[in-house]
């Protein structure tokens, strides 16, 4: 089994408890999906149309459409059952469309007000193919429109980064015995998982021809960024 069908399966498998198992894994999870959907430079009764890059059960579109009752969907996912959670989680009027399928390889057909990922852009392999992602997206966004990534990454520090595992871990065994934490999901963090440290993702962004970017949460190891498209090769809005 190769990596990416590897990580399709454990999504499969863990779809119908996965909410409950994120709380306890990524430290303020819900603080976390609140800062992407706070930062959406939209007002609140406008109709957007968001694309939601491994939307997972859809609770960040979900958040989002908290706050903009009015929004759309786009939902993209490698997991088909994780695909039917978002949509009963969002309801039919909500998603405008859904595609099974690997993020990595999906190119968007049209244009977006918003394109939002959480915990799914560390899935991709190489620093190369993340570069790739964030130069295939940047023209799939309206002007005034953004992108907002929630996710985890490194430091640029071999002990800064100890020190995120450690807070990490920390974090986890309020609600985990240390055992399960090392042999199951540190296990499967580095079997699976490929972060890239912030500071270089942000540059990759910019070198994308998004302009400005920002980071506009973060708790060790945990982060919200991601940037607006800039005018530079813009498809047309009309």
């Amino acid at each position: 089994m190769d990596r990416m069908e590897e990580i399709r399966h454990h999504f499969e498998e863990e779809a119908a408890g996965y909410d409950g198992i994120i709380i306890g894994l990524i430290p303020y999870y819900e603080e976390m999906m609140e800062a992407v959907a706070s930062s959406l430079p939209f007002d609140q009764d406008d109709s957007i149309h968001i694309l939601d890059l491994g939307c997972g059960t859809g609770s960040l579109s979900h958040r989002v459409r908290s706050r903009f009752p009015r929004a759309v969907f786009t939902l993209v996912d490698i997991s088909e059952r994780m695909l039917t959670l978002a949509g009963h989680k969002l309801g039919e009027d909500a998603v405008k469309a859904s595609y099974c399928t690997d993020f990595s390889r999906f190119i968007p057909p049209e244009q977006y007000d918003g394109i939002i990922s959480s915990l799914a852009l560390h899935h991709l392999e190489r620093d190369d193919e993340k570069k790739d992602f964030f130069a295939r997206i940047r023209p799939a966004i309206k002007g005034g429109g953004v992108f907002l990534n929630a996710d985890v990454v490194l430091a640029d520090d071999e002990r800064l980064q100890e020190a995120y595992m450690e807070k990490w871990i920390s974090y986890m065994r309020r609600s985990l015995p240390l055992e399960e934490i090392h042999e199951n999901w540190l296990a499967k963090y580095r079997r699976e998982d490929r972060p890239a440290p912030l500071a270089k993702q942000l540059d990759w962004l910019k070198e994308a021809g998004f302009d400005p970017v920002e980071t506009v949460w973060k708790y060790y190891n945990f982060a919200v960024y991601g940037g607006f498209p800039g005018n530079e090769g813009m498809l047309s809005n009309e």
